[in-house]
């Protein structure tokens, strides 16, 4: 079973917020609710989740591979 909360950290400003990460979609864009930062997944990752959270992202954590594929 996928875990489907994670922490994301801003790596602007460090604020951490606690999501749901969805398991049909992956999310692109995340606006940071402390600075209003728009978040982009890293170079390699497919979603904010892989690159920022605490968790990756559901399809990554069955196995499946990147959600993006």
């Amino acid at each position: 079973m996928a875990e489907l909360t994670s922490i994301l950290t801003c790596p602007q400003c460090g604020k951490r917020t606690t999501e749901q990460m969805p398991t049909d979609s992956c999310v692109f864009f995340y606006e940071c609710p402390g600075c209003h930062t728009v978040l982009r997944p890293l170079a390699g990752d497919c979603c904010v989740f892989c690159s920022y959270g605490t968790a990756p992202c559901p399809p990554v954590q069955a196995g499946a591979g990147c959600c993006a594929t």
